[in-house]
């Protein structure tokens, strides 16, 4: 089995739930007759309307991450067509996944709480031993100790499946309380404790200068809906 993730890029002007409703009710379906499992649809819709995106470069945003596994993904023609036909664009990726925390999911329905979604890229010039040993490694610790993390998906990308899809190395997709959404001592694990707070936030931005490019990485906040 092989994971595919697409990034879903449409105007902001459209309103959250009609991208939703397309991309579950229009889209999914067709995406579910070419044989795949597991398909989870994160989007931008009212639920985390409060939420603003925390790096989206120019362009057309990532408004909804739809990621479902096939047996081969030479097989993605039809699941693609369906997407596009509801959005404005999409870049696909196959990914190696990992998942370090498990949340709690509601299946057919939205799964409690917020996602973060991040697409990150590695700095210029460094190994693969050095990327993964920190993201895998001391990063990860440092992620669980300083937010207020309940569920953790590391997507490695290994190769672009959509021609002109931007270069990323990782999409990670994070799990929150929902007030983590507009409260970030909620988000960094340190209510009522304004030490703790500014501690978490350094350590957490000290460790992402180590191993990251800031420059192309895309981050918002969506609701997931674990649909198969």
């Amino acid at each position: 089995m092989e994971k595919l993730v697409y990034l879903v890029r449409d105007s902001e002007e459209r309103t959250g739930s009609d991208l939703r409703d397309a991309l579950i009710e229009v889209a999914v379906p067709q995406i579910r007759a070419a044989a795949v499992r597991d398909i989870v649809v994160n989007v931008q819709d009212e639920d985390v309307a409060a939420g603003t995106p925390i790096r989206q470069p120019s362009g057309l945003p990532i408004r909804a991450v739809v990621t479902f596994w096939m047996q081969c993904a030479d097989d993605r023609e039809p699941c693609e067509a369906s997407l596009r036909a509801v959005s404005q664009g999409i870049d696909g990726y196959l990914v190696a996944e990992s998942r370090p925390m498990l949340h709690e999911t509601n299946r057919g329905g939205r799964s409690p709480g917020m996602n973060q979604i991040t697409c990150i890229a590695r700095k210029p010039g460094m190994s693969d031993a050095d990327f993964f040993g920190i993201w895998h490694g001391s990063h990860k610790e440092v992620a669980k100790e300083t937010q207020s993390t309940t569920g953790y998906v590391r997507n490695v990308v290994t190769r672009t499946l959509t021609d002109d899809a931007p270069t990323f190395d990782g999409i990670v997709e994070e799990t929150f309380p929902i007030e983590a959404l507009t409260d970030p001592h909620v988000f960094y694990d340190a209510v009522g404790d304004e030490a703790r707070f500014k501690e978490n936030v350094d350590r957490m931005m000290k460790s992402c200068e180590r191993f990251l490019d800031f420059a192309p990485m895309e981050c918002t906040h969506m609701s997931e809906y674990v649909l198969d």
